[in-house]
């Protein structure tokens, strides 16, 4: 288990729901990925990733799915990517299965 943290800490981490618009091949990763574009509603706009999800996940089968995110994150360089957000996934090795909302719900609303 990893290091307790408090209220406070949790309260930092700012995960919205958004809808993914746009999924692109990745062959610059070292990884294989894809680079994905999520639409977090008004607020937040568009954010971009690169996403670790391509042994459980195809492109197609992403487009226009819901998926929970962290996107208070500082920007990171991944190759010739810029990457915005984190998409939350449960980790099995390299088998990443993206976390969603059973329902479909206003993009950039909150988790807690």
């Amino acid at each position: 288990m990893n290091e307790m943290i408090n209220w406070a800490d949790f309260a930092k981490i700012d995960m919205r729901v958004g809808t993914i618009v746009e999924v692109n091949d990745f062959p610059e990763a070292h990884n294989p990925s894809y680079q994905v574009h999520i639409d977090f509603g008004a607020e937040l706009g568009i954010k971009k990733t690169s996403a670790q999800i391509t042994t459980r996940h195809t492109k197609e089968g992403l487009m226009g799915e819901q998926v929970v995110a962290v996107v208070n994150f500082p920007k990171k360089q991944i190759a010739n990517f810029m990457s915005e957000c984190l998409i939350l996934g449960a980790v099995d090795g390299a088998d990443v299965t993206v976390i969603q909302p059973k329902s479909s719900v206003t993009n950039g609303l909150k988790i807690s």
